[in-house]
């Protein structure tokens, strides 16, 4: 798949179904992938590079399945942490839909129960994959602060951490026994190095990215 295009992984084990759902999305132009069972789709996931996905992306899963089961396929990717990334929108007969609402509450995106309408359940995969483009966003964020986290000195960190304490850089260079104008070019290495311009704003980003 193409870097950036959204993709929705259609698992259902009924063809006549996933036929029907891939025609409904690309009459919304959006793209989709289907697999026949969860233990399909669980092997091809295996053999994505990581990290994985790396473009917007949702599930329409099948409750109940031969094999191995949607609910069972949902709690594998909840426990792997994909569940923001690839928001799951479970398709549920009538008597799933208990199961349903209890897959929602521990992080699925939704489930939409058979028969549906058609305009309904694309609007939902449109939010879907919103939601993951969101998430992804998140996440390169975080690999972007911790990279940059990474390349601090001990010494960066050091006046770091006390610009982030609120101390003018005469009282660091007093702790740290060091030069006013050092701890000012180590106090400027360490905003460009993190991308940010005040105090206040590192303070924030490392604790937004629990780099704090």
């Amino acid at each position: 798949m193409a870097p950036g295009i959204p993709v929705v992984y259609v698992v259902d084990d009924e063809e006549v179904v996933r036929d029907a759902l891939a025609w409904l999305l690309r009459s919304r132009r959006l793209l989709s992938e289907p697999f026949a069972s969860a233990d399909a789709f669980a092997a091809w996931h295996a053999a994505q590079p990581q990290p994985w996905p790396r473009t917007p992306a949702c599930m329409l899963l099948d409750v109940r399945m031969p094999g191995t089961s949607g609910l069972a396929l949902f709690e594998r990717l909840a426990d792997a942490g994909l569940a923001p990334l690839l928001p799951v929108i479970f398709l549920t007969g009538h008597g799933d839909v208990p199961t349903a609402v209890a897959a929602v509450k521990r992080g699925a995106f939704d489930f939409v129960e058979k028969p549906f309408s058609n305009n309904t359940l694309v609007d939902r995969v449109e939010q879907a994959l919103a939601a993951s483009a969101t998430a992804l966003a998140a996440r390169a964020e975080q690999r972007a602060a911790a990279d940059a986290f990474a390349e601090l000195t001990d010494r960066e960190r050091d006046v770091m951490r006390l610009v982030v304490e609120g101390r003018p850089n005469k009282l660091i260079a007093d702790e740290l026994k060091i030069s006013v104008r050092t701890v000012e070019v180590h106090r400027a290495r360490v905003f460009d190095k993190m991308h940010v311009r005040s105090a206040v704003e590192l303070a924030n980003l490392l604790r937004d990215r629990g780099l704090a």
